[in-house]
């Protein structure tokens, strides 16, 4: 009775070195947690993923949203995977009893016996294989159920209020948001599956193993408190040096995800900009990033590969011989000591008892080592647990309006520019709005993330109005200070002015993809405004699809609309002869490549035909169509009642407008538009473009007349005092 009273004693003081350890760490994280995270809130470096409270909040939020109740699919996926991970524990004790008279009928030399036990092995090896596949089955199912989950609320994260655009536009902390919604989301959820079967079943088979070894050495009448000292022992110190060596397994798998999705990121970016690499011949350059950037990827895994080398030997060393050792003894001990000889029993009895307890012990030991390395795996499942986490943040903070963007470089003539390094991501941080003084090509930081604006947006039914509104890029670039018009239906408005003076950044603020930082917008809703780039975009699907693009097909049948009506839209545009040319209007091809560039802004136009918005803005929209084509389609527009917002540089496309907004160095300037004097002007103005143009060549000429005949000219002379004087 003091034999087992002073075993519970060390086991418990035992026990409570091991939680105090233990909690002591885990309290001291949290205060780094702490601390971090208000340098994170601070604008300072981000925490880095670790098993900590930070990870263990991200993965309680997750869950929630993989299994939202214990009425879902999950929960029952959930609950058959436990039920089959204790029932293959309930097998392989039972295994082990089995093994164990195996040997008995042998020693005995009880050959009907041991038939027969044979057969039961045989028999038990149908359900035991069955389980076995059973628990990967579920495994599987069970993280796919996740994933499907997980890619279910992203998505609609995504697709609302145009995240989508948002999050690579007007915010710079997710470079790779595709790699992040497929490649995370999957790792994510194998790891959550895969770690809770390889760390339940250990658990179940070390409690329930003990159990049935406490009951053979009771059996056996051994009480020793020594083989649980030197078992608990075994572990505790395994324990602490695996704890004090481990690598930040964590950080290192985040990285590696990191560099893994910006890798993907540039191959993305070679495809789409293959043409025009090709054009310019940038194959080299090209293939520099992409060698760099998996570099990059390589030496990342080479580093991990380095640091598992050394902890996965020293791992191996404490779990298979020290506990190899330490478990041989515990085994022996119930036969060596002299307690035990008082009771042993028949020689084929101790056999059995050995071999049954040999065979728990080596389960229970397996069950520890499973419990042990799950460590690793749970430290690799705080990288991506903390990476899908940053990315439905920021989806959720996109949705609010607060950005981040990348850092600029502010120069001396006033302009910024975003930094970036082609073989490494961005560095996320946000830039000041103010154009402070600053040396070259230095980088600014402003922490603080950046609001959805300062504006205001009002609706209305049928009238265009901004007042006193700035045009701000995403990178706080005041493009113009600020800006008031005015447009009703009916008044048709051609904008006009050079490159980069804010044309095309006005449509992405009366279209709500950029905020606005100041005064007042009053526009109508969205679906009564349609807006066609200079580039339109060709979607997946059939040919009907890219002209009720975005509708579907069951959105147009609901509007009434039918393929005769569909083949009057694409005579209106010029573009009826496609439809054969295809195959119909049920024909897949990739429209991107197939149409050229006119039938694809033909295509475009006709998406207005489609939608009849009241307000239809065209940006550069018909620069590759003819100009007898592209009237008619004005024409058109505008005998349908759709106001036009053009920005053009085709005098072609003054008379089809009222109105003109004008942007210059100076700022902007509205006037009513005088088509029959502009057209005038335009028309002088070549005029004296085509007599100036030879006057530099003429006079050139004249000289060398002049230096053969050997004589002089008053235009010569004249020319060469002015470049004298010059």
């Amino acid at each position: 009775m003091a034999a087992r009273r002073a075993s519970v004693a060390l086991a418990a003081c035992a026990g409570g070195m091991i939680l105090y350890r233990a909690g002591r760490k885990y309290f001291l994280k949290v205060d780094r947690d702490k601390k971090d995270g208000g340098v994170a809130r601070s604008g300072g470096k981000k925490p880095h993923p670790a098993v900590n409270s930070i990870f263990w909040k991200q993965l309680l939020k997750l869950l929630r949203i993989s299994i939202p109740s214990v009425f879902s699919k999950e929960f029952g996926l959930l609950t058959l995977h436990t039920g089959s991970l204790v029932s293959r524990t309930f097998l392989s004790i039972y295994v082990a009893q089995l093994d164990g008279r195996i040997v008995k009928s042998i020693v005995e030399r009880d050959m009907k016996r041991f038939l027969a036990l044979i057969t039961s092995w045989l028999m038990v090896a149908i359900p035991a294989t069955f389980i076995n596949s059973l628990i990967r089955y579920l495994e599987c199912k069970l993280a796919l159920a996740i994933r499907t989950r997980l890619v279910d609320y992203a998505y609609a994260l995504y697709f609302r209020d145009q995240t989508y655009y948002r999050v690579s536009n007007l915010d710079g902390r997710l470079t790779n948001p595709d790699h992040s919604l497929t490649e995370d989301l999957q790792a994510f959820s194998a790891a959550v599956a895969h770690i809770y079967s390889h760390v339940s079943k250990p658990v179940l088979d070390l409690v329930l193993m003990t159990v049935a070894l406490a009951r053979i050495s009771r059996k056996r009448g051994e009480n020793s408190p020594y083989p649980g000292i030197i078992g608990l022992s075994a572990v505790a110190v395994t324990a602490t040096v695996l704890r004090l060596v481990a690598p930040p397994f964590g950080k290192l798998v985040a990285e590696q995800a990191n560099r893994n999705g910006w890798l993907r990121h540039v191959h993305s970016r070679l495809i789409t900009n293959a043409e025009e690499v090709a054009f310019y011949g940038g194959h080299e350059i090209e293939h520099g990033l992409l060698r760099g950037s998996f570099a990059a990827l390589a030496e990342q895994m080479d580093l991990i590969f380095r640091k598992k080398l050394w902890f996965i030997m020293l791992e191996q060393w404490f779990m298979k011989y020290i506990w190899g050792m330490s478990g041989r003894v515990i085994v022996a001990w119930p036969f060596l000591s002299g307690r035990a000889k008082e009771n042993d029993g028949s020689i084929s009895e101790r056999t059995q008892a050995y071999t049954t307890s040999k065979n728990l012990l080596v389960s229970s030991a397996d069950a520890w080592e499973r419990i042990m390395t799950s460590y690793k795996e749970i430290t690799e499942l705080a990288g991506y647990t903390a990476r899908v986490s940053e990315m439905l943040h920021v989806f959720e903070e996109v949705q609010k309006g607060h950005y981040e963007m990348g850092a600029t470089v502010k120069e001396d003539k006033g302009e910024s520019k975003r930094v970036s390094n082609p073989e490494t991501p961005p560095t996320k941080l946000t830039p000041t709005l103010e154009e402070s003084p600053s040396d070259e090509h230095q980088v600014e930081e402003d922490p603080r993330p950046r609001p959805l604006g300062e504006g205001q947006v009002v609706e209305s039914e049928d009238t265009i109005l901004l007042e006193n509104v700035p045009i701000i890029t995403p990178n706080r670039d005041v493009v113009v200070k600020d800006l008031s018009f005015q447009v009703h239906p009916g008044m048709h408005l051609l904008i006009t002015g050079p490159n980069g003076c804010g044309k095309s950044s006005l449509f992405r603020i009366l279209c709500g993809l950029w905020p606005i930082h100041g005064g007042r917008l009053t526009k109508p809703p969205p679906s009564t405004m349609f807006y066609i780039p200079q580039r339109p975009y060709m979607s997946l699907g059939s040919l009907r699809d890219q002209v009720t693009y975005p509708d579907t097909p069951d959105q147009m049948t609901e509007k009434g609309i039918t393929n005769e009506d569909l083949e009057n839209i694409l005579e209106t545009v010029h573009l009826n002869y496609i439809v054969k040319r295809h195959g119909g209007w049920d024909a897949v091809r990739d429209w991107k490549d197939v149409l050229s560039g006119g039938e694809k802004q033909r295509m475009g136009m006709a998406r207005i035909f489609y939608h009849k918005p009241k307000f239809a803005l065209l940006d550069e929209c018909t620069s590759a169509v003819s100009i007898d084509v592209q009237g008619s389609m004005f024409q058109a527009a505008k005998d349908r009642g759709i106001t036009l917002l053009t920005i053009s540089h085709r005098p072609t496309l003054w008379k089809f407008h009222t109105h003109l907004l004008q942007f210059n160095d100076e700022g902007w300037r509205m006037e009513a538009l005088d088509t029959a004097m502009r057209l005038t002007l335009n028309e002088e103005k070549q005029q004296l473009e085509a007599q100036l143009a030879g006057i530099p060549q003429k006079q050139q000429r004249l000289r060398e007349l002049c230096s053969i005949l050997g004589e002089s000219s008053v235009h010569v002379s004249d020319a060469t005092e002015t470049t004298e004087l010059a």
